[in-house]
């Protein structure tokens, strides 16, 4: 099976009525928004089955299945409940989840009362996550697609790319950003735990505010800066601003983030959609900018 190849509501329908009887008549529905690591289905009104795309997010069900409960009793906002775990059939492969459903819309859809009490509450979220309890988590890796180390595992392909697109961006000025990354991403101290993909559309909007984090499937312990790329990838201006003054980042820390944030907006641009090379190009003169006003600049973190 490729990536989610046949994956399709009739699948669904028979791994929940074989495994999981007692929900097998509840209706399964596509979302509307579906992700690339997982397929997502509605199960009745309350639930939703998740299911991995490709043999490398599968490890994802035992690693969310395990930590999630663990999580959620320090988090201010919901994240997900797994009910149920399902075994492969029906030429599906890989282990399954059935979870309650969170209701909200994600942050690149939904209408925010206020951007920067969003991005404050955000950065609360990630203060949380980072002061949970380490012990026997697992490391940053390759489950976690290495977020949480440093980005120097990136190195080659950001410069290749850097290569290609010296037509597009100012790469002189985009090395410099990526050389500071490198040169700053050894993160003194315990490991803490990271989100992995803290993205808008993991981030769950209701009645205007924050109420839901989800997708953890890279989660682990290790440097959190690869969370804060959000500051570029949705957030600007003020809300930029409190985002890093309350999640407390240092400098070195801000500058590991903006590495990460200027390799995941190089792939994007070096891309085939013309809508997302438009959005990185500008993503990467923001983080240009962010860079050049306080690259050099230290300023206090707030208090932990």
């Amino acid at each position: 099976m490729t990536r989610g190849d046949g994956i399709r509501v009739e699948l669904v329908e028979r791994l929940v009525a074989v495994q999981f009887p007692h929900w097998g008549r509840l209706p399964v529905t596509p979302v509307e928004r579906d992700g690339w690591d997982n397929r997502t289905f509605r199960l009745g009104d309350d639930m939703a089955v998740r299911l991995p795309s490709a043999a490398e997010y599968a490890p994802a069900v035992r690693k969310e299945n395990r930590w999630l409960p663990w999580l959620a009793p320090a988090l201010p906002v919901a994240i997900p409940t797994v009910l149920a775990v399902g075994k492969p059939g029906f030429g599906y492969p890989y282990p399954w989840s059935v979870r309650k459903w969170l209701p909200g819309e994600t942050a690149d859809r939904a209408t925010i009362d206020d951007p920067v009490e969003f991005a404050a509450a955000v950065a609360e979220f990630l203060r949380a996550l980072q002061g949970c309890d380490t012990a026997g988590a697992p490391a940053a890796g390759d489950h976690s697609f290495h977020r949480g180390a440093s980005p120097v595992r990136y190195d080659q392909q950001t410069r290749r790319h850097l290569d290609r697109l010296g037509d597009r961006i100012d790469t002189a000025a985009a090395t410099v950003v990526w050389e500071r990354a490198l040169a700053a991403a050894a993160r003194p101290g315990t490991p803490v735990w990271f989100h992995g993909d803290l993205a808008a559309d993991n981030l769950l909007v209701d009645g205007g505010k924050l109420t839901a984090v989800i997708d953890f499937g890279l989660c682990g312990i290790g440097d959190p800066a690869c969370d804060l790329t959000l500051a570029w990838t949705m957030l600007s201006g003020p809300g930029r601003e409190a985002f890093r003054r309350t999640v407390g980042a240092d400098d070195a820390t801000w500058a590991r983030a903006r590495g990460w944030a200027l390799w995941k907006a190089l792939l994007s641009l070096a891309g085939d959609d013309p809508a997302g090379q438009a959005a990185a190009e500008a993503r990467v003169g923001e983080i240009l900018a962010d860079h050049e006003r306080f690259g050099s600049v230290s300023r206090p973190a707030a208090a932990r």
